[in-house]
């Protein structure tokens, strides 16, 4: 079994900056790819940001300049810079890794999701 498990959400005022982590743990044998997910209040769930074990990066149009996902292979963690924030970035934040694990299944987790808000 995978866990992953999010931190660093909170309040903050526009153009103000968090940093959201994730940690994974369980029986990892290895992750191909980390993601970064938002959702807000009558909408879908959307791709934020990707970052693969290779170190490759991408942004969604909207936070490119804005947000940097670094990662840890070692660790199985990966972390979201949050800077500039607007009050469109409100939403909760989800954390998810593609996982092959020691037992040779590769499966799909997802965090518990952590709790953005941008607002004056």
């Amino acid at each position: 079994q995978v866990q992953l498990v999010e931190s660093g959400g909170g309040l903050v005022q526009p153009g103000g900056s968090l940093r959201l982590s994730c940690a994974a743990s369980g029986s990892i044998f290895h992750i191909s790819a980390m993601r970064w997910y938002r959702q807000s209040p009558g909408k879908q769930r959307e791709l934020v940001a990707i970052i693969t074990s290779g170190g490759s990066t991408s942004y969604d149009e909207s936070v490119r300049g804005r947000f940097t996902i670094s990662g840890d292979n070692a660790k199985h963690t990966v972390t979201l810079q949050m800077n500039s924030l607007k009050v469109e970035d409100t939403a909760v934040y989800y954390c998810y890794a593609r996982v092959a694990t020691v037992v040779g299944d590769v499966n799909d987790y997802w965090g518990q999701g952590t709790q953005v808000i941008v607002s004056s």
